[in-house]
């Protein structure tokens, strides 16, 4: 199989990321209910947090090297239909998340207005 290179990243709670390196896997809730675990690539981190986390506090950004899953992954376009990223694909795992393919967890706080912006850990260019 030949997996992309580049990193993915995952938003996710603080606490619940803590709570599943106690468990040993990351497995959200949402994944028995859409199959799969919602990442972005470099370039879609900021709209995807303005999106769906503005205002969130308490938040890390994953980096997972997808040479090193275990689950199947995939890039796909959003499942809405009526979305207007339709022409991007995102990258989804299918299957828990094995840690061994989490790089790092890096802070990921919101601004004072609740926007995002890209962690000085990634630099400019993610």
């Amino acid at each position: 199989m030949n997996l992309p290179e580049a990193p993915l990243f995952h938003i996710v709670d603080r606490k619940q990321w803590q709570e599943a390196v106690a468990r040993g896997v990351y497995a959200p809730a949402s994944l028995p209910i859409e199959g799969f675990i919602h990442c972005s690539t470099a370039a879609q981190i900021v709209e995807t947090a303005n999106r769906w986390y503005r205002g969130q506090s308490g938040l890390v950004l994953l980096r997972i090297d997808p040479r090193r899953l275990s689950a199947e992954l995939k890039h796909e376009p959003p499942i809405n239909p009526a979305d207007k990223r339709r022409a991007q694909r995102f990258p989804h795992i299918y299957g828990p998340l094995n840690l061994d393919a989490v790089a790092c967890a890096i802070e990921f706080p919101c601004e004072s207005d609740g926007t995002f912006r890209l962690p000085e850990a990634l630099g400019t260019s993610g």
